[in-house]
Protein backbone atom coordinates (compact mmCIF):
# COMPACT_ATOMS: atom_id res chain seq x y z
CA UNK A 1 0.00 0.00 0.00
CA UNK A 2 1.46 3.42 -0.93
CA UNK A 3 2.49 5.59 1.98
CA UNK A 4 0.42 8.75 2.10
CA UNK A 5 2.19 10.42 5.01
CA UNK A 6 5.73 10.55 6.28
CA UNK A 7 4.74 12.03 9.65
CA UNK A 8 2.73 10.87 12.61
CA UNK A 9 -0.39 12.92 13.18
CA UNK A 10 0.38 15.82 15.58
CA UNK A 11 -2.92 15.11 17.33
CA UNK A 12 -1.49 11.77 18.43
CA UNK A 13 1.19 13.47 20.54
CA UNK A 14 0.59 14.54 24.11
CA UNK A 15 2.91 17.21 25.48
CA UNK A 16 4.40 16.50 28.90
CA UNK A 17 2.66 18.41 31.66
CA UNK A 18 4.55 21.23 33.38
CA UNK A 19 7.56 21.53 31.10
CA UNK A 20 8.95 24.62 29.38
CA UNK A 21 10.00 24.17 25.74
CA UNK A 22 13.63 25.03 24.95
CA UNK A 23 13.79 28.72 24.10
CA UNK A 24 15.95 31.81 24.55
CA UNK A 25 13.68 34.89 24.42
CA UNK A 26 16.59 37.16 25.31
CA UNK A 27 18.56 35.96 22.28
CA UNK A 28 15.47 36.45 20.11
CA UNK A 29 15.09 40.04 21.28
CA UNK A 30 18.81 40.63 20.86
CA UNK A 31 18.62 39.50 17.23
CA UNK A 32 15.70 41.84 16.51
CA UNK A 33 17.35 44.71 18.37
CA UNK A 34 20.65 44.21 16.53
CA UNK A 35 18.82 44.45 13.20
CA UNK A 36 17.15 47.71 14.23
CA UNK A 37 20.48 49.14 15.40
CA UNK A 38 22.54 47.84 12.47
CA UNK A 39 20.32 46.70 9.57
CA UNK A 40 23.38 45.45 7.66
CA UNK A 41 23.56 42.41 9.98
CA UNK A 42 20.68 41.00 7.92
CA UNK A 43 23.30 40.08 5.34
CA UNK A 44 24.81 37.64 7.84
CA UNK A 45 21.74 36.15 9.50
CA UNK A 46 19.01 36.09 6.83
CA UNK A 47 20.06 32.57 5.82
CA UNK A 48 20.77 31.41 9.38
CA UNK A 49 17.29 31.71 10.89
CA UNK A 50 13.72 32.04 9.66
CA UNK A 51 10.57 33.38 11.34
CA UNK A 52 9.64 29.81 12.32
CA UNK A 53 12.77 29.58 14.48
CA UNK A 54 11.45 32.14 16.99
CA UNK A 55 9.66 30.70 20.01
CA UNK A 56 7.54 33.77 20.65
CA UNK A 57 5.08 34.33 17.85
CA UNK A 58 5.39 38.12 18.14
CA UNK A 59 9.14 37.88 17.59
CA UNK A 60 8.60 35.73 14.51
CA UNK A 61 6.15 38.24 13.02
CA UNK A 62 8.55 41.12 13.59
CA UNK A 63 11.38 39.19 11.98
CA UNK A 64 9.16 38.27 9.02
CA UNK A 65 8.46 41.96 8.43
CA UNK A 66 12.19 42.68 8.59
CA UNK A 67 12.90 39.88 6.09
CA UNK A 68 10.26 41.20 3.71
CA UNK A 69 11.70 44.71 3.79
CA UNK A 70 15.21 43.32 3.35
CA UNK A 71 14.09 41.19 0.41
CA UNK A 72 12.58 44.20 -1.33
CA UNK A 73 15.74 46.24 -0.84
CA UNK A 74 13.98 48.74 1.43
CA UNK A 75 15.41 50.21 4.65
CA UNK A 76 14.96 48.08 7.77
CA UNK A 77 14.49 50.36 10.76
CA UNK A 78 12.01 51.19 13.49
CA UNK A 79 9.87 53.37 11.21
CA UNK A 80 9.63 50.95 8.26
CA UNK A 81 9.10 47.85 10.40
CA UNK A 82 6.36 49.58 12.42
CA UNK A 83 4.67 50.81 9.23
CA UNK A 84 4.67 47.36 7.62
CA UNK A 85 3.30 45.66 10.72
CA UNK A 86 0.60 48.33 11.02
CA UNK A 87 -0.29 47.84 7.36
CA UNK A 88 -0.73 44.13 8.04
CA UNK A 89 -2.78 44.74 11.18
CA UNK A 90 -0.12 43.09 13.36
CA UNK A 91 1.51 46.04 15.11
CA UNK A 92 -0.53 45.98 18.32
CA UNK A 93 -0.41 42.20 18.39
CA UNK A 94 3.39 42.20 18.65
CA UNK A 95 3.42 44.76 21.47
CA UNK A 96 2.98 48.06 19.65
CA UNK A 97 5.47 50.84 18.86
CA UNK A 98 6.70 50.98 22.45
CA UNK A 99 7.77 47.33 22.40
CA UNK A 100 9.53 47.76 19.05
CA UNK A 101 11.37 50.83 20.31
CA UNK A 102 12.47 48.92 23.38
CA UNK A 103 14.03 46.14 21.31
CA UNK A 104 16.96 48.32 20.30
CA UNK A 105 17.78 48.67 23.98
CA UNK A 106 17.75 44.91 24.54
CA UNK A 107 20.74 44.13 22.34
CA UNK A 108 24.10 43.53 24.00
CA UNK A 109 26.38 44.15 21.03
CA UNK A 110 25.02 44.36 17.48
CA UNK A 111 28.27 42.82 16.26
CA UNK A 112 27.24 39.60 18.06
CA UNK A 113 24.03 39.28 16.02
CA UNK A 114 25.27 36.17 14.21
CA UNK A 115 25.96 34.44 17.52
CA UNK A 116 22.55 35.43 18.89
CA UNK A 117 20.95 34.03 15.73
CA UNK A 118 22.76 30.70 16.21
CA UNK A 119 21.36 30.49 19.76
CA UNK A 120 17.85 31.07 18.42
CA UNK A 121 18.30 28.42 15.75
CA UNK A 122 19.72 25.84 18.17
CA UNK A 123 16.74 26.21 20.49
CA UNK A 124 14.43 25.89 17.49
CA UNK A 125 16.09 22.60 16.54
CA UNK A 126 15.66 21.29 20.09
CA UNK A 127 11.94 22.20 20.06
CA UNK A 128 11.45 20.40 16.76
CA UNK A 129 13.26 17.38 18.10
CA UNK A 130 11.12 17.46 21.23
CA UNK A 131 7.93 17.68 19.15
CA UNK A 132 9.15 14.86 16.96
CA UNK A 133 9.99 12.53 19.85
CA UNK A 134 6.66 13.28 21.54
CA UNK A 135 4.80 12.35 18.37
CA UNK A 136 6.80 9.15 18.03
CA UNK A 137 6.32 8.26 21.71
CA UNK A 138 2.57 8.85 21.52
CA UNK A 139 2.31 6.84 18.31
CA UNK A 140 4.18 3.95 19.98
CA UNK A 141 1.30 3.65 22.46
CA UNK A 142 -1.25 3.31 19.67
CA UNK A 143 -1.70 0.09 17.65
CA UNK A 144 1.18 -0.32 15.17
CA UNK A 145 0.34 -2.56 12.23
CA UNK A 146 3.69 -2.45 10.44
CA UNK A 147 6.70 -1.93 12.71
CA UNK A 148 9.15 -1.64 9.79
CA UNK A 149 7.07 1.14 8.23
CA UNK A 150 6.72 2.78 11.64
CA UNK A 151 10.51 2.81 12.11
CA UNK A 152 10.99 4.25 8.62
CA UNK A 153 8.59 7.10 9.34
CA UNK A 154 10.18 7.77 12.73
CA UNK A 155 13.67 7.83 11.22
CA UNK A 156 12.50 10.18 8.47
CA UNK A 157 11.17 12.66 11.03
CA UNK A 158 14.47 12.63 12.94
CA UNK A 159 16.40 13.13 9.70
CA UNK A 160 14.20 16.11 8.84
CA UNK A 161 15.15 17.74 12.14
CA UNK A 162 18.82 17.00 11.48
CA UNK A 163 18.57 18.53 8.00
CA UNK A 164 17.19 21.75 9.48
CA UNK A 165 20.47 22.15 11.36
CA UNK A 166 22.58 21.92 8.19
CA UNK A 167 22.75 25.23 6.31
CA UNK A 168 25.55 25.03 3.76
CA UNK A 169 27.20 28.25 2.69
CA UNK A 170 30.18 29.40 0.67
CA UNK A 171 33.41 27.43 0.55
CA UNK A 172 36.64 29.38 -0.07
CA UNK A 173 38.35 28.50 -3.33
CA UNK A 174 41.66 28.00 -1.51
CA UNK A 175 40.22 25.15 0.56
CA UNK A 176 38.51 23.60 -2.47
CA UNK A 177 41.72 23.68 -4.50
CA UNK A 178 43.73 22.09 -1.68
CA UNK A 179 41.18 19.29 -1.32
CA UNK A 180 40.97 18.62 -5.05
CA UNK A 181 44.75 18.58 -5.50
CA UNK A 182 45.06 16.10 -2.61
CA UNK A 183 42.44 13.88 -4.26
CA UNK A 184 44.12 14.03 -7.66
CA UNK A 185 47.54 13.43 -6.11
CA UNK A 186 46.28 10.25 -4.45
CA UNK A 187 44.89 9.04 -7.79
CA UNK A 188 48.05 10.04 -9.66
CA UNK A 189 50.10 7.76 -7.42
CA UNK A 190 48.00 4.71 -8.23
CA UNK A 191 48.44 2.34 -11.16
CA UNK A 192 44.90 3.10 -12.32
CA UNK A 193 45.73 6.79 -12.70
CA UNK A 194 43.15 7.29 -15.46
CA UNK A 195 40.36 6.74 -12.93
CA UNK A 196 39.11 9.58 -10.75
CA UNK A 197 35.85 7.82 -9.90
CA UNK A 198 34.34 4.40 -9.23
CA UNK A 199 35.24 1.84 -11.88
CA UNK A 200 32.64 0.19 -14.07
CA UNK A 201 35.05 -2.70 -14.47
CA UNK A 202 35.13 -2.19 -18.24
CA UNK A 203 38.26 -0.60 -19.66
CA UNK A 204 36.75 1.18 -22.65
CA UNK A 205 33.81 2.54 -20.67
CA UNK A 206 36.14 3.77 -17.92
CA UNK A 207 38.22 5.50 -20.59
CA UNK A 208 35.14 7.57 -21.45
CA UNK A 209 34.04 8.41 -17.93
CA UNK A 210 37.28 8.17 -15.90
CA UNK A 211 35.04 6.17 -13.57
CA UNK A 212 31.67 7.14 -12.14
CA UNK A 213 32.21 10.42 -10.33
CA UNK A 214 31.13 11.26 -6.79
CA UNK A 215 27.89 13.31 -6.66
CA UNK A 216 26.97 12.35 -10.25
CA UNK A 217 23.59 10.96 -11.30
CA UNK A 218 24.11 8.35 -14.02
CA UNK A 219 21.12 7.11 -16.01
CA UNK A 220 21.43 3.66 -17.61
CA UNK A 221 18.51 3.27 -20.00
CA UNK A 222 17.34 0.67 -22.51
CA UNK A 223 14.34 -1.09 -23.96
CA UNK A 224 13.31 -4.35 -22.24
CA UNK A 225 15.59 -7.41 -22.67
CA UNK A 226 18.65 -5.36 -23.60
CA UNK A 227 20.49 -6.23 -20.38
CA UNK A 228 20.03 -3.26 -18.02
CA UNK A 229 19.98 -5.32 -14.84
CA UNK A 230 22.77 -7.58 -16.10
CA UNK A 231 25.08 -4.62 -16.78
CA UNK A 232 24.14 -2.96 -13.49
CA UNK A 233 24.96 -6.14 -11.57
CA UNK A 234 28.24 -6.53 -13.46
CA UNK A 235 29.16 -2.94 -12.55
CA UNK A 236 28.17 -3.54 -8.91
CA UNK A 237 30.39 -6.63 -8.72
CA UNK A 238 33.34 -5.00 -10.47
CA UNK A 239 33.19 -1.96 -8.19
CA UNK A 240 32.77 -4.00 -5.01
CA UNK A 241 35.40 -6.59 -5.92
CA UNK A 242 37.83 -4.05 -7.32
CA UNK A 243 38.52 -5.46 -10.74
CA UNK A 244 38.74 -4.36 -14.34
CA UNK A 245 37.65 -7.32 -16.41
CA UNK A 246 39.51 -6.89 -19.67
CA UNK A 247 42.72 -5.66 -18.09
CA UNK A 248 42.65 -8.10 -15.17
CA UNK A 249 43.61 -5.08 -13.08
CA UNK A 250 43.00 -4.76 -9.34
CA UNK A 251 41.76 -1.39 -8.11
CA UNK A 252 40.40 -0.16 -4.75
CA UNK A 253 36.98 -1.77 -4.08
CA UNK A 254 34.01 0.26 -2.90
CA UNK A 255 30.85 -0.83 -1.04
CA UNK A 256 27.73 -0.86 -3.23
CA UNK A 257 24.06 -0.39 -2.29
CA UNK A 258 21.83 -2.13 -4.83
CA UNK A 259 18.11 -1.28 -4.67
CA UNK A 260 16.10 -3.75 -6.74
CA UNK A 261 12.47 -2.77 -7.19
CA UNK A 262 11.83 -5.42 -9.86
CA UNK A 263 13.77 -8.59 -9.05
CA UNK A 264 14.09 -10.37 -5.72
CA UNK A 265 17.42 -10.59 -3.93
CA UNK A 266 17.45 -14.34 -4.58
CA UNK A 267 17.13 -13.75 -8.33
CA UNK A 268 19.96 -11.23 -8.23
CA UNK A 269 22.24 -13.62 -6.37
CA UNK A 270 21.57 -16.32 -8.95
CA UNK A 271 22.46 -13.89 -11.70
CA UNK A 272 25.70 -12.98 -9.96
CA UNK A 273 26.56 -16.66 -9.53
CA UNK A 274 25.80 -17.28 -13.20
CA UNK A 275 27.85 -14.30 -14.35
CA UNK A 276 30.91 -14.88 -12.18
CA UNK A 277 30.84 -18.68 -12.40
CA UNK A 278 30.03 -18.71 -16.12
CA UNK A 279 27.24 -21.19 -15.52
CA UNK A 280 24.14 -21.07 -17.72
CA UNK A 281 21.44 -19.19 -15.80
CA UNK A 282 18.76 -21.60 -17.03
CA UNK A 283 20.76 -24.49 -15.57
CA UNK A 284 20.93 -22.80 -12.18
CA UNK A 285 17.14 -22.59 -12.13
CA UNK A 286 17.14 -26.37 -12.58
CA UNK A 287 19.84 -27.09 -10.02
CA UNK A 288 19.22 -30.85 -10.03
CA UNK A 289 20.57 -31.01 -13.60
CA UNK A 290 23.86 -29.22 -12.91
CA UNK A 291 27.00 -31.13 -13.78
CA UNK A 292 29.85 -31.65 -11.35
CA UNK A 293 31.94 -29.10 -13.23
CA UNK A 294 29.13 -26.54 -13.04
CA UNK A 295 28.81 -27.11 -9.28
CA UNK A 296 32.52 -26.50 -8.89
CA UNK A 297 32.25 -23.24 -10.83
CA UNK A 298 29.31 -22.11 -8.69
CA UNK A 299 31.18 -22.84 -5.49
CA UNK A 300 34.20 -20.89 -6.72
CA UNK A 301 31.96 -17.97 -7.70
CA UNK A 302 30.25 -18.10 -4.30
CA UNK A 303 33.64 -17.88 -2.60
CA UNK A 304 34.43 -14.72 -4.57
CA UNK A 305 31.03 -13.14 -3.92
CA UNK A 306 31.33 -13.74 -0.17
CA UNK A 307 34.07 -11.10 -0.08
CA UNK A 308 32.08 -8.49 -2.03
CA UNK A 309 30.59 -5.58 -0.04
CA UNK A 310 27.32 -5.47 -2.00
CA UNK A 311 24.19 -4.67 0.00
CA UNK A 312 20.91 -5.62 -1.69
CA UNK A 313 17.50 -4.20 -0.82
CA UNK A 314 14.57 -5.62 -2.78
CA UNK A 315 11.78 -3.61 -1.18
CA UNK A 316 9.14 -3.04 -3.89
CA UNK A 317 7.66 0.39 -4.63
CA UNK A 318 10.39 2.20 -2.69
CA UNK A 319 10.35 5.98 -2.42
CA UNK A 320 13.30 8.35 -2.61
CA UNK A 321 12.94 8.83 1.14
CA UNK A 322 13.26 5.07 1.69
CA UNK A 323 16.39 4.92 -0.44
CA UNK A 324 17.86 8.03 1.16
CA UNK A 325 17.33 6.74 4.71
CA UNK A 326 18.86 3.33 3.99
CA UNK A 327 21.76 4.82 2.04
CA UNK A 328 22.47 7.26 4.86
CA UNK A 329 22.76 4.38 7.31
CA UNK A 330 25.28 2.61 5.09
CA UNK A 331 27.20 5.86 4.62
CA UNK A 332 27.30 6.45 8.37
CA UNK A 333 28.75 2.95 8.81
CA UNK A 334 31.39 3.61 6.14
CA UNK A 335 29.76 1.11 3.80
CA UNK A 336 28.81 3.19 0.78
CA UNK A 337 30.71 4.15 -2.35
CA UNK A 338 28.08 3.57 -5.07
CA UNK A 339 24.28 3.44 -5.22
CA UNK A 340 22.43 1.52 -7.96
CA UNK A 341 18.63 1.65 -8.39
CA UNK A 342 16.77 -0.83 -10.62
CA UNK A 343 14.70 0.90 -11.84
CA UNK A 344 13.52 4.51 -11.74
CA UNK A 345 10.00 4.09 -13.12
CA UNK A 346 9.11 1.58 -10.39
CA UNK A 347 9.78 4.10 -7.64
CA UNK A 348 6.80 5.70 -5.92
CA UNK A 349 6.37 9.45 -6.08
CA UNK A 350 4.19 11.70 -3.97
CA UNK A 351 0.53 10.82 -4.67
CA UNK A 352 -0.54 14.47 -4.48
CA UNK A 353 1.37 15.25 -7.68
CA UNK A 354 -1.12 15.39 -10.52
CA UNK A 355 0.71 13.33 -13.14
CA UNK A 356 3.21 10.51 -13.38
CA UNK A 357 5.48 12.81 -15.38
CA UNK A 358 5.59 15.23 -12.44
CA UNK A 359 6.36 12.36 -10.08
CA UNK A 360 9.21 11.09 -12.26
CA UNK A 361 10.58 14.64 -12.52
CA UNK A 362 10.60 14.98 -8.74
CA UNK A 363 12.18 11.53 -8.31
CA UNK A 364 14.88 12.44 -10.82
CA UNK A 365 15.69 15.72 -9.05
CA UNK A 366 15.71 13.96 -5.69
CA UNK A 367 18.13 11.28 -6.89
CA UNK A 368 20.50 13.98 -8.08
CA UNK A 369 20.17 15.61 -4.67
CA UNK A 370 20.89 12.25 -3.04
CA UNK A 371 24.10 11.84 -5.05
CA UNK A 372 25.27 15.30 -3.95
CA UNK A 373 24.30 14.78 -0.33
CA UNK A 374 26.07 11.42 0.00
CA UNK A 375 28.96 12.39 -2.31
CA UNK A 376 28.75 9.08 -4.17
CA UNK A 377 27.71 8.24 -7.74
CA UNK A 378 24.09 7.14 -8.10
CA UNK A 379 23.23 4.91 -11.07
CA UNK A 380 19.51 4.77 -11.84
CA UNK A 381 18.24 2.34 -14.44
CA UNK A 382 15.46 3.64 -16.64
CA UNK A 383 13.01 2.33 -19.20
CA UNK A 384 12.81 3.89 -22.64
CA UNK A 385 9.66 4.81 -24.51
CA UNK A 386 8.52 2.75 -27.51
CA UNK A 387 9.85 5.31 -29.97
CA UNK A 388 12.90 3.22 -30.98
CA UNK A 389 10.53 0.44 -32.10
CA UNK A 390 8.88 2.85 -34.53
CA UNK A 391 12.11 3.90 -36.22
CA UNK A 392 14.13 2.08 -38.82
CA UNK A 393 17.26 2.95 -36.86
CA UNK A 394 16.59 1.38 -33.48
CA UNK A 395 19.48 2.83 -31.53
CA UNK A 396 18.10 4.90 -28.63
CA UNK A 397 18.57 8.62 -28.23
CA UNK A 398 18.00 11.14 -25.46
CA UNK A 399 14.48 11.98 -26.58
CA UNK A 400 13.48 8.35 -25.93
CA UNK A 401 13.81 8.69 -22.15
CA UNK A 402 10.44 7.69 -20.81
CA UNK A 403 7.92 9.94 -19.03
CA UNK A 404 10.08 12.97 -18.36
CA UNK A 405 12.57 15.26 -20.03
CA UNK A 406 13.72 16.12 -16.51
CA UNK A 407 15.70 12.86 -16.43
CA UNK A 408 17.97 14.09 -19.21
CA UNK A 409 18.28 17.50 -17.55
CA UNK A 410 19.12 16.18 -14.08
CA UNK A 411 21.53 13.45 -15.19
CA UNK A 412 25.26 14.07 -15.40
CA UNK A 413 25.70 10.98 -17.58
CA UNK A 414 23.14 9.18 -19.74
CA UNK A 415 24.05 5.77 -21.14
CA UNK A 416 21.98 3.51 -23.38
CA UNK A 417 22.32 -0.22 -24.03
CA UNK A 418 21.66 -1.40 -27.56
CA UNK A 419 21.94 -4.95 -28.92
CA UNK A 420 21.27 -5.23 -32.61
CA UNK A 421 20.72 -8.99 -32.30
CA UNK A 422 17.47 -8.33 -30.43
CA UNK A 423 16.01 -6.86 -33.64
CA UNK A 424 18.03 -8.77 -36.24
CA UNK A 425 18.34 -12.28 -34.91
CA UNK A 426 19.58 -13.68 -38.24
CA UNK A 427 22.52 -11.28 -38.56
CA UNK A 428 25.70 -13.25 -37.69
CA UNK A 429 27.88 -10.12 -37.46
CA UNK A 430 26.08 -8.73 -34.41
CA UNK A 431 25.66 -11.87 -32.32
CA UNK A 432 26.91 -11.34 -28.77
CA UNK A 433 27.73 -7.66 -29.39
CA UNK A 434 26.29 -4.95 -27.15
CA UNK A 435 26.71 -1.22 -27.54
CA UNK A 436 26.84 1.10 -24.56
CA UNK A 437 26.02 4.49 -26.01
CA UNK A 438 27.17 7.44 -23.91
CA UNK A 439 24.51 9.90 -25.06
CA UNK A 440 25.28 12.62 -22.54
CA UNK A 441 28.23 13.34 -20.30
CA UNK A 442 28.39 16.71 -18.61
CA UNK A 443 32.16 16.65 -18.21
CA UNK A 444 33.39 14.25 -20.85
CA UNK A 445 33.03 12.87 -24.38
CA UNK A 446 30.06 11.06 -25.84
CA UNK A 447 30.22 8.06 -28.13
CA UNK A 448 29.76 4.30 -28.28
CA UNK A 449 31.57 1.51 -26.47
CA UNK A 450 31.17 -2.00 -27.84
CA UNK A 451 31.13 -4.94 -25.45
CA UNK A 452 30.73 -8.67 -25.56
CA UNK A 453 27.46 -9.96 -24.05
CA UNK A 454 26.89 -13.58 -23.11
CA UNK A 455 23.15 -13.84 -22.55
CA UNK A 456 23.23 -17.29 -20.95
CA UNK A 457 25.62 -15.97 -18.30
CA UNK A 458 24.00 -12.49 -18.13
CA UNK A 459 27.55 -11.20 -18.42
CA UNK A 460 29.21 -8.26 -20.17
CA UNK A 461 32.93 -8.20 -21.01
CA UNK A 462 35.35 -5.93 -22.83
CA UNK A 463 35.85 -6.69 -26.51
CA UNK A 464 39.28 -7.55 -27.80
CA UNK A 465 41.54 -4.52 -27.94
CA UNK A 466 41.57 -4.40 -31.75
CA UNK A 467 37.89 -3.37 -31.72
CA UNK A 468 38.24 0.21 -30.56
CA UNK A 469 35.28 2.28 -29.35
CA UNK A 470 33.83 5.03 -31.48
CA UNK A 471 34.44 8.52 -30.07
CA UNK A 472 32.74 11.66 -31.30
Amino acid sequence: MPKTSRRFAPAEAAAPVGYTPPANPEAEQSVLGAILVRPEVMDRIADVIGPEDFYREAHGRIYQAMLDLYGRGEPVDLVTVSALLKERGKLEGVGGPVFLAGLSEQVGFATNAEYYASLVHDKSVLRRLLDCTQEIAAACLAPVENVADFLDRAEHQIFQVAESKVRPGFSPLSALVDTEIATLEAIWGRKDGSLTGVTSGFTDLDNYTAGFQASDLIILAARPSMGKTALALNIAFNAAYGRRRGAGQSIPPVPVAFFSLEMSKEQLVRRLLSSEGRVDASQIRRAAFLTGQEWTKLQEAAGILLDCPIYIDDTPAATVLDIRAKSRRLKADGKLGLVIIDYLQLMHGRPELSSREQQISEISRSLKGLAKELAVPVIALSQLSREPEKRERKRPQLSDLRESGAIEQDADVVMFIYRDEVYRKDSPDNQGIAEVIVGKQRNGPIGTVKMHFEAKFTRFDDLERDQAPEVY
